[in-house]
C-alpha cells in the first residue's frame, strides 16, 4: 500500500529489500560521528536488514520520482500488559526537507502500531539532534529523559602506548631479520667455500 499527495507526491511504502542499501548509505549521510556520534555509534547496514527482517510492516520509506526521500524503522515491544511502539531509526534525504517526508513516514508507522495494539509511543535520539527532539515534539511525543553516555579515548591509555611501542619494536626486529641476506657456507664441487645468498631477496628473476 502506498499513501500518495497531489500536492507534494511523496510516496510512503514498505521497504524493499533493493531498499536496504540506499537506505543505509542515506543514514550514512545523515548520522555522522562529527554532527551525531551516539547516532554514529550504533548505525550499520545489520539495523537495516535486522529490522528489514524482523518488522518489516514498520519498516517504511518515502520516495518520490523514484528517488529515496527518507525512511523510518520501527518495531513493536510487548512488556507484561503493555505494547509499545518504537521508532528507532528517522531519516530524511536533505534535498526533501521541509517536504512534509518525515511527517508521512511517522503518521503512517504510527497508524499501523495502533492497529496492531501498540497504546504507547517511544522515540529516541541525540539530545543535540535539536530539529528531531522539535519534530518529536510537535508531533505528540514528550516527558524527555535523558541517557548519559560516557567515553574515553584508549588512544590516551597508557597500556595503548606500551603496546603500540612494543609493536613498533616487534615490526623493526621482525624488518631487520628480513633484511639481512641468509648466508651459508658451503663447499662447492671444487672444494673451495662459496657464499651463497638467499636467492628470495631482492632478486628480481626469481619466479616467485
Amino acid at each position: 500500500m502506498t499513501d500518495f499527495d497531489e500536492i507534494n507526491p511523496i510516496y510512503v511504502r514498505e521497504l524493499r529489500i533493493d531498499d536496504i542499501a540506499p537506505v543505509y548509505h542515506l543514514g550514512e549521510e545523515l548520522f555522522t560521528s562529527d554532527l551525531y556520534p551516539y547516532l554514529y555509534r550504533t548505525w550499520d547496514e545489520w539495523e537495516v536488514i535486522g529490522l528489514y527482517n524482523t518488522d518489516p510492516e514498520y519498516c517504511l520509506v518515502a520516495e518520490t520520482d523514484g528517488e529515496l526521500a527518507g525512511f523510518i524503522l520501527g518495531t513493536i515491544i510487548t512488556k507484561a500488559s503493555w505494547t509499545y511502539g518504537y521508532i528507532l531509526w528517522l531519516g530524511v534525504n536533505p534535498k526533501f526537507q521541509r517536504q512534509g517526508v518525515a511527517d508521512k513516514l511517522v503518521d503512517k508507522v504510527v497508524a499501523r502500531m495502533i492497529e496492531d495494539g501498540a497504546r504507547f509511543m517511544l522515540v529516541d535520539t541525540d539530545p543535540t539532534n535539536i530539529p528531531a527532539v522539535k519534530f518529536f515534539n510537535r508531533k505528540g511525543f514528550g516527558n524527555i529523559r535523558q541517557h548519559i553516555f560516557l567515553s574515553m579515548n584508549l588512544s590516551k591509555h597508557p597500556y595503548y602506548g606500551r603496546l603500540i611501542d612494543y609493536e613498533h619494536q616487534k615490526a623493526e626486529r621482525a624488518g631487520y631479520k628480513r633484511s639481512r641476506p641468509a648466508i651459508r657456507a658451503r663447499k662447492a664441487d671444487g672444494g673451495a667455500n662459496e657464499i651463497v645468498i638467499n636467492p628470495l631477496i631482492n632478486d628480481e628473476s626469481s619466479p616467485i
